[in-house]
């Protein structure tokens, strides 16, 4: 049964999944606009919607892509994936010439948008690393060969990108694509004596990956994000030395309370927190809707994750099941690396909330990311009914 109107589509796609993502990109957006308002007049001196329209931008953008994804077929991936990823490394090559932005040389301008690849690369890392393992599925399953040539081939190719990342010195989107590797690799074909083999030498060029940081530390760890290491545990005690940004996250939090401030009547926004429509979104969104209304936010987290990754365990194909278990790992490890910075569990690293974050780029990635899991849902619903209709 083939389906390739949209319209008949639709009815084959997750609906929860699609309802609860709709609904946080608006909120994502509204949040925006109240946000990134005074940074937007006094430190830029343009419109206050000025971040408003530039995400809606990215985000129809995003649509459009998004539907092109969902009418095309996962079994086409195998023939443009490897192009798609070759123009994902020249770009993050490219980011390399351009200025610091924040410490990091991951942006590329060209003069009417700006865009970060390593933030686009990681769904193609999701979709390359799972084509991989359904490719060579067989033979990373068959016991008494040699499988070091393959595993080796997919470490190299999803590898690169997060080398070109470290010397962007982005380490926050390092962090997550390490963690998205080495998540789909886990739960990979390979032989568990084999994963326990390589998973000792990652560790042993993790330590000589560490020890040449160190060395280097001036390059990649330079002062300003020493100061977040050191001060993390108490970022008050330390806020001249690199605390203020989360210290005054608390501040936020605390004086939203229960129920919050009011809409648009943050005042941690005027100054205090840098930049607070990107990485300090939720403490905006909680000192003005308050904790209590902030639930709603997490229990969308568990439905979006849920969804995914229950969307991953029904998948008709390998390579869905695993693209959908890379882009659960790669929302999950924002959530968890923006909030954990913001509540001070680990070090604050700067990455975008999904849905709630300014950031057009990552945006983009999103988007595309939840239409491929939609499309693996729609693959998966159609071949049932394709196989009933046989019965």
């Amino acid at each position: 049964m083939k389906q390739n109107s949209i319209f008949k589509l639709i009815k084959y796609i997750d609906k929860p999944l699609l309802i609860v993502s709709l609904v946080f990109f608006v909120f994502g957006l509204l949040n925006i606009v109240t946000a990134s308002s005074r940074a937007a007049v006094v430190n830029y001196d343009v419109s206050i919607y000025y971040y408003f329209y530039r995400q809606l931008a990215f985000v129809i953008l995003g649509l459009i892509a998004g539907l092109i994804i969902i009418k095309t077929d996962t079994k086409y991936y195998k023939v443009i994936i490897y192009m798609i990823y070759i123009i994902a490394v020249i770009l993050n090559i490219w980011a390399l010439s351009y200025r610091e932005i924040g410490g990091s040389t991951n942006w590329i301008d060209l003069k009417f948008v700006k865009l970060q690849p390593s933030e686009i690369s990681k769904p193609i890392i999701i979709v390359m690393m799972a084509l991989l393992f359904e490719k060579y599925y067989k033979k990373l399953r068959t016991v008494n060969i040699n499988h070091y040539d393959i595993i080796g081939r997919i470490l190299l190719l999803s590898l690169i990108i997060p080398a070109i990342i470290v010397l962007q010195k982005d380490l926050g989107t390092l962090l997550i694509t390490l963690f998205i590797i080495a998540v789909m690799f886990l739960a990979s074909p390979v032989l568990k004596t084999d994963k326990f083999k390589t998973i000792i030498l990652m560790i042993g060029l993790l330590i000589a990956g560490l020890l040449v940081i160190y060395m280097v530390q001036g390059y990649i760890l330079n002062d300003a994000r020493k100061s977040r290491f050191t001060s993390f545990l108490d970022p008050c005690g330390n806020y001249e030395k690199g605390g203020y940004q989360v210290c005054n996250s608390y501040i936020a939090i605390n004086n939203g309370g229960l129920f919050g401030l009011g809409i648009g009547k943050s005042k941690q926004k005027y100054s205090y927190i840098p930049e607070p429509h990107t990485d300090s979104a939720f403490a905006i969104i909680a000192e003005e809707y308050g904790i209590y209304r902030t639930v709603f936010i997490f229990i969308g987290y568990i439905i979006i994750l849920e969804r995914i990754l229950s969307i991953s365990a029904k998948a008709s194909t390998l390579r869905g099941r695993y693209i959908c278990l890379g882009i659960a790992s790669y929302i999950f490890a924002h959530i968890f690396i923006n909030l954990g910075g913001m509540f001070g569990v680990i070090p604050l690293t700067g990455v975008p909330l999904p849905f709630l974050s300014y950031g057009g780029s990552f945006a983009l990635s999103l988007i595309a990311s939840l239409a491929i899991v939609q499309r693996v849902n729609i693959e998966t619903r159609t071949k049932k009914i394709e196989i009933n209709l046989e019965k």
